[in-house]
């Protein structure tokens, strides 16, 4: 249930890897407004061990073709990391468990991306200018898998789809994997969190605007650092 398969969506890419990486790593972020609460950054499996992990950014396999993080692992807000295995209890009732692809994303990181694409894609990525609901460690992407049996839930598009089949409202292919993108955002909207209308996968926690934009690295985040 790790790892992407050979129909992992590729973006066109406006530069090369190498010179992405430089310009994001050499990037400044900007100054964003104070926030109202302070960063309360966890680990999500420490919040909840039966929540799965499959990191694509720390693989080749994502939109990218290229990795973009050290070490595949998910942090989000004490809360929406509570909401979430919330979530996952709902899940398991409808015998689901919840994949997390992507959460807590480094600013540089969206940088990178909006650096990546081209402008007819920015519908799929976050402005850097404003900071992401990633950014803020309130955002998650994620998919169902089957307890069953352990695979991964069929949806209308692959993660990161950068098409219309991954919009919310996408009313072609199979009415099963439509059946199963709402369920998932079903239980979502039930725990606290806010679908993204051009991504199946996406979900934001609903207080996500009072947290802080953040450029901390995921081994800072696990040192206790905090902006």
């Amino acid at each position: 249930m790790t790892g992407a398969g050979d129909d992992t969506f590729r973006a066109p890419l406006q530069l090369a890897p190498d010179i992405l990486l430089e310009r994001a790593a050499a990037a400044r972020m900007p100054t964003f407004p104070v926030a109202r609460k302070p960063a309360d950054m966890v680990e999500i499996t420490r919040i909840d061990s039966a929540i799965r992990l499959d990191i694509r950014y720390a693989t080749a396999g994502n939109f990218l073709g290229f990795p973009v993080y050290p070490e595949a692992r998910a942090f989000l807000q004490r809360p929406a990391a509570m909401a979430l295995s919330h979530a996952r209890s709902l899940a398991a009732q409808y015998g689901y468990g919840l994949l997390v692809y992507d959460a807590y994303r480094p600013w540089h990181v969206s940088y990178l991306f909006r650096q990546a694409v081209p402008e007819t894609l920015y519908d799929f990525v976050g402005d850097p200018a404003t900071g992401s609901r990633h950014n803020r460690g309130c955002a998650v992407d994620l998919t169902l898998w089957n307890l069953s049996d352990g695979r991964a839930v069929a949806m209308p598009s692959g993660f990161d789809e950068m098409t219309p089949r991954a919009h919310t409202s996408y009313a072609g292919g199979c009415a099963e994997a439509r059946a199963a993108r709402d369920l998932l955002a079903r239980i979502m909207c039930a725990s606290g969190f806010v679908p993204l209308a051009e991504e199946w996968w996406h979900f934001d926690y609903a207080d996500w605007q009072d947290y802080p934009v953040m450029n901390l690295s995921f081994a800072a985040i696990g040192r206790g650092v905090t902006p």
